[in-house]
């Protein structure tokens, strides 16, 4: 599949089969989010695997969007790693680095055959007390992953329906 198929394949999964991931397509998605640019290539992101028994109690406690599936990457900033901007007080790439590496993980698994959805939906100061996080790692995403069920469609009927180019390009 090419890029551009494989992007408008693509969809948000919230309904996961308990068919666990396979390592080694667990590997392929870390390499993929490896290799993904980040801000002077300091790649920020700290990725966590919750797949034991407590560890997806524990998320499914803090967020109510995981959708069943068998394993959940948390990516999280690691602040201390960030670019910080010297032209805007207080910005830290760390946030747009790790949306950066999450979008590499989520089409990678979905060239694998696995789905995923991007999940915002959680206290950040809730989550990082919960798995014990030092101050300088901030929770950015989550990104439950796994087989689709059978029944499972993209969530909203427009999911294919897209603005026109000329609706969001200008040139100057």
């Amino acid at each position: 599949m090419d890029f551009m198929e494989l992007a408008a394949d693509r969809y948000s999964v919230r309904s996961f089969s308990d068919r666990p991931v396979e390592q080694e397509k667990i590997d392929k998605i870390l390499k993929a989010a490896q290799l993904a640019p980040t801000a002077v290539n300091f790649q920020p992101q700290m990725i966590y695997i919750l797949k034991s028994e407590e560890a997806m109690a524990k998320i499914n406690r803090l967020c109510r969007c995981i959708y069943g599936a068998p394993m959940v990457f948390l990516v999280c900033s690691d602040e201390s790693r960030t670019w910080k901007s010297q032209t805007e007080r207080g910005y830290s790439s760390g946030e747009m680095d790790c949306s950066i590496v999450c979008t590499h993980m989520m089409l990678e698994a979905w060239e694998q055959g696995i789905g995923s959805v991007w999940v915002r939906l959680f206290d950040v100061k809730e989550v990082a007390k919960a798995f014990g996080f030092p101050s300088n790692i901030k929770p950015v995403c989550l990104l439950p992953v796994g087989y689709a069920t059978e029944d499972c469609v993209p969530y909203v009927p427009w999911h294919d329906v897209y603005r026109p180019i000329e609706d969001f390009v200008e040139e100057l």
